[in-house]
């Protein structure tokens, strides 16, 4: 049966290159730390960008060697990430045929498929692993987590590119509302640090080439920005209704309140660059959540550096704004973490979670000269502490290549 009843956030879970859990990678977020680094591996000496965001804790330091055997790396980030949440949301007790699970990617098992391919070519088709596809298969992070706690009610992966965490947050949500499942565990996860898509994202001269300052490549909406910097991990909520999470005594984080989807049909790299299909998902965002413009108190930007679509973002969010702009603090955390694809969406999500109930905006790090053309007032250095009381209302942004635009409203609950 279907509800209308708010659907809520009561956990989370992350791994990302600021941290390997919540806790630390928030405390990061604060304090304006950046994630990125020189690549260490021989590889990386032969590629015109040789930076990155890895994740601060390698799987191998968390997981035992069977499941890593298991699991691609993009796997092993949202089973680390899943189990957090879990485990935050207090492990609630729901019929396997009520619990969903909705983990996306962008790129998926590539770093299996690149692998295995190099086994076949130099060792024959007898030395291909036999788990090399389920390890290979966008959905097999999901299907882990489902595997691991047993949901019955659905297993998803979204695949939009870039939007894909925020994505799977909205289906979950859907999943919730039209009665499918009480509790969905979902997010993003990716794990891309390899050398061929690095080069074929330096091919499309998306990424900085800021190779002798990584800690100040990324550097979204200022006006030497040259692209983002790529990144890898998991971020995992769970979500329920506001009845079902009270009457067992979880703590509620925030209301996944509203989700505005919407495609660009303009180019399959570019945004639409006066950023009208965006726009349009942030309208529909608030009006899904039944609010205005006005109530919004921060926006975590997807602003991933790149000089065109920071832009276009930034006029989006002008348009939907309008006079109420000034009273809203933007950030984009992606200055720390760097681009982490398919789990941007998710853990940015987690970030907008935690400021609204931590009432304090993480800085935007690396903003030293703002473009002209962005006009918008945003959290830099230490940051920006928002109102005390009241409930609270934020956007985050995702957007993809493919012209996927995806805002998620998120309020407090009181």
């Amino acid at each position: 049966m279907s509800t209308t009843e708010p659907i809520v956030v009561t956990g989370l879970g992350m791994t990302t290159p600021l941290g390997g859990d919540v806790a630390t990678s928030w405390a990061a977020l604060l304090a304006g730390r950046s994630g990125a680094r020189v690549l260490a591996e021989e590889w990386a000496a032969t590629l015109p960008v040789q930076i990155a965001c890895p994740a601060a804790v390698d799987p191998a330091e968390v997981l035992p060697v069977p499941e890593r055997k298991r699991l691609d790396r993009s796997g092993q980030f949202a089973l680390i990430a899943a189990r957090e949440a879990w485990t935050h949301a207090g492990a609630p007790q729901v019929p396997s045929e009520r619990l969903g699970v909705v983990v996306a990617s962008g790129i998926g098992g590539v770093t299996t498929l690149l692998s295995a391919y190099d086994t076949l070519l130099a060792k024959g088709a007898r030395r291909v692993l036999p788990m090399t596809v389920p390890m290979l298969m966008p959905n097999g992070p999901a299907a882990s987590v489902g595997l691991e706690l047993g949901a019955r009610a659905g297993v998803h992966t979204p695949v939009s590119a870039c939007a894909s965490g925020a994505e799977a947050i909205g289906y979950a949500a859907d999943m919730i509302r039209s009665g499918r499942a009480d509790v969905v565990v979902a997010g993003g996860t990716e794990a891309a640090i390899h050398p061929l898509p690095i080069a074929g994202f330096a091919a499309m001269q998306a990424l900085s080439t800021r190779n002798e300052e990584p800690e100040r490549a990324s550097r979204p909406y200022d006006k030497g920005r040259d692209g983002f910097v790529l990144g890898e991990g998991a971020g995992i909520v769970v979500l329920e209704t506001l009845s079902h999470a009270r009457a067992r005594g979880a703590t509620v984080y925030a209301e996944i309140a509203g989700v505005g989807i919407t495609a660009d049909a303009h180019h399959i790299a570019q945004p639409d660059p006066v950023g009208a299909g965006a726009a349009r998902a942030m309208r529909l965002a608030l009006d899904n959540a039944g609010a205005s413009p006005r109530d919004v108190a921060h926006i975590n930007a997807h602003a991933t550096s790149t000089p065109i679509g920071d832009i276009a973002e930034a006029a989006a969010i002008r348009a939907v704004l309008g006079a109420a702009t000034d009273d809203v603090v933007l950030t984009s955390t992606k200055s720390m973490t760097g681009h982490l694809l398919g789990a941007a969406g998710a853990v940015e999500s987690i970030a907008t979670i935690l400021a609204l109930h931590h009432r304090r905006v993480p800085p935007t790090i690396n903003l030293e000269d703002l473009d002209d053309d962005v006009a918008l007032d945003i959290a830099v250095g230490t940051g920006r502490v928002l109102p005390a009381e009241g409930t609270l209302l934020a956007l985050n942004n995702s957007f993809g290549f493919g012209g996927h635009n995806i805002a998620v409203a998120i309020r407090t609950i009181a």
